[in-house]
C-alpha cells in the first residue's frame, strides 16, 4: 500500500512539475514577483498534495485557478496590511541571479504592462489576466473572484479600459511625443551624448521632487549638456506610458515602479521633465500602456 500510495505522489509530483512553468507564469502576472509567484506556486503544489483529484479531467486547468485564488487572497492581503507597492525606496537588493531573472521576466510580460497592472484593484488583476492573457472563460473566472460570470466580464472589461487608457490630446500628438520621449530613452540607453543633445532644447530644465532627490536626483538641472551627461547610460528599465493620458515615463527597476517623468516636448526637442516619486503621487497617477 505505501508502495502504491509513494508512486501515486510521484505521479501527481510529475504531473505538476509539467505545469509548473505556466503556473509561474500565470503568478507573476498577477502579483508582478518571482519571489510571491514561486510562494504561490508552491502553495498550489500543497493544496494538490493534500486534495483528492481524481475525478479532475483537466489538472492544468483547476491548477490555474488555484494559482489565481492564491494570488487573489495575496494580492488582497497587500492592501489590508497596507503594503505600499509603490515606495521611495529603491528596491530590496536580490542576489545578482535572482535580480537578472525578475528582469527577464518583466521584459517577457512587457515592463510597462507589468506597471500598469498594478493599478488595478486585485479582482480586476484576476479576471483581466486570466482572460485577456490566459483565455479562461468567464464562468472559470467567475469561481475564482466570487462573482457572476457577467460582473467577471465587467472587471475583465473595466481592467482593459484602464490598462488601454485614453489620452487626453490629440492621438498624432501622442505620436509625436512619444516619437521624441523614445528616441530619448533610446539615447539614453545607448549612451549616444550627441542624439541627446539633438533632442533637448537648449535650455532644457529637469525638477526633482523630494523624494527623487533622496534616490539621488537633482532638485533642478539646467542646460542640454548637463541634462544630457545626467541621462547617459541610463534608462535601462524605463518605458514611455500614458500619465494621465499624456507622454510619460515609468522608470521601473524589476518592474517595480519607483519614478515616474513627465517631459514635455515643444517643436521636437525635450523643453522640461519632472521626476516624481513621491508615493502619494505616484499611487494618484493614471496610467495606460501605450499601443505599439
Amino acid at each position: 500500500m505505501d508502495e502504491e500510495k509513494s508512486g501515486g505522489q510521484k505521479f501527481l509530483a510529475d504531473r505538476f512539475e509539467a505545469n509548473r512553468g505556466h503556473l509561474r507564469r500565470v503568478a507573476y502576472r498577477m502579483l508582478g514577483s518571482a519571489t510571491e509567484a514561486d510562494d504561490a506556486v508552491q502553495e498550489a503544489w500543497l493544496r494538490l498534495s493534500r486534495s483528492d483529484t481524481g475525478e479532475v479531467a483537466n489538472l492544468g486547468g483547476w491548477l490555474t485557478t488555484v494559482v489565481a485564488r492564491i494570488c487573489l487572497d495575496m494580492l488582497r492581503s497587500r492592501n489590508a496590511r497596507r503594503e505600499e507597492v509603490l515606495d521611495e525606496r529603491t528596491p530590496e537588493p536580490a542576489a545578482p541571479n535572482a535580480a537578472e531573472e525578475e528582469a527577464l521576466l518583466a521584459d517577457s510580460v512587457g515592463l510597462a504592462l507589468l506597471v500598469v497592472l498594478q493599478t488595478l484593484t486585485p479582482a480586476e488583476r484576476i479576471a483581466f489576466v486570466l482572460h485577456d492573457m490566459f483565455d479562461l472563460q468567464f464562468d472559470e473566472i467567475a469561481a475564482v473572484v466570487g462573482r457572476s460570470p457577467e460582473a467577471a466580464r465587467q472587471l475583465a472589461s473595466r481592467a482593459r479600459r484602464r490598462v488601454r487608457g485614453a489620452p487626453a490630446i490629440p492621438e498624432a500628438e501622442v505620436a509625436r511625443q512619444r516619437a521624441v520621449v523614445d528616441a530619448f530613452l533610446a539615447a539614453s540607453r545607448g549612451g549616444d551624448l550627441q542624439a541627446l543633445l539633438g533632442l533637448l532644447d537648449p535650455d532644457v530644465v529637469v525638477r526633482a521632487d523630494a523624494a527623487a532627490v533622496r534616490l539621488g536626483d537633482t532638485a533642478e538641472l539646467r542646460g542640454a549638456a548637463a541634462v544630457a551627461q545626467k541621462f547617459k547610460g541610463r534608462a535601462q528599465r524605463a518605458r514611455t506610458v500614458l500619465v494621465d493620458g499624456r507622454v510619460g515615463v515609468v522608470v521601473a527597476p524589476r518592474g517595480k515602479l519607483l519614478i515616474v517623468l513627465l517631459p514635455v516636448v515643444a517643436d521636437g526637442r525635450i523643453v522640461e521633465i519632472e521626476a516624481v516619486a513621491d508615493p502619494a503621487r505616484l499611487a494618484a497617477f493614471e496610467l495606460a500602456i501605450l499601443d505599439g
